[in-house]
């Protein structure tokens, strides 16, 4: 009767999805879903996507590496990263080079993660609002789910870890010296 969010094609936004709205006002008397997401089209390699052309690439063979377009296999995270570096609303180009850079970033992004907790707790006072940062996360995905731009929050976060790390690295090259 009811969904928070309701997703699909541009394409089907019209006649689709109206008549759908149409057909559960009639019934229910309400909109089917809180928010309607109408997707942008997915290229490859710069081309329409389509079957009828035989320019397409399956999940599977993306994720297994049988394929004859990429030149390995890519994970499912590698995956859902990659899209959400674009706007659901734009256009989205499947190649062998975006994915490998999505899996350069997804890395790095990750790489940030894990050396959280090799940080200790210092005295000194961070000029990094933790606070501040995760309101601005928010803000970007209240923005209509705008994930690029939570990605970029994201790399800001581990570029300030990554400064944290490499002064730790520093001050415990000074103690070994003095030692």
């Amino acid at each position: 009767e009811f969904f928070d969010i309701h997703g699909g094609g541009m394409d089907l936004k019209f006649p689709h999805h109206d008549c759908e709205i149409a057909q559960s006002e009639a019934i229910c008397n309400k909109n089917p879903a809180k928010y309607w997401m109408h997707t942008n089209m997915l290229t490859l390699n710069g081309k329409k996507m389509s079957k009828s052309i035989n320019n397409f690439i399956l999940p599977n063979e993306i994720f297994s590496g049988n394929n004859n377009i990429l030149n390995k296999e890519f994970t499912p995270n590698v995956v859902k990263f990659f899209i959400f570096q674009a706007h659901y609303r734009s256009i989205l180009d499947i190649s062998n080079d975006a994915l490998l850079a999505s899996e350069k970033g997804l890395s790095k992004l990750m790489d940030g993660f894990n050396s959280i907790s090799s940080l200790d707790c210092g005295k000194e006072k961070s000029d990094f609002d933790v606070e501040n940062w995760i309101s601005k996360c928010y803000s970007k995905m209240n923005d209509d789910f705008n994930t690029p731009m939570l990605i970029a929050e994201l790399f800001e976060c581990v570029k300030f870890l990554n400064s944290v790390r490499l002064k730790k690295k520093k001050l415990n090259k000074l103690d070994k010296e003095k030692i």
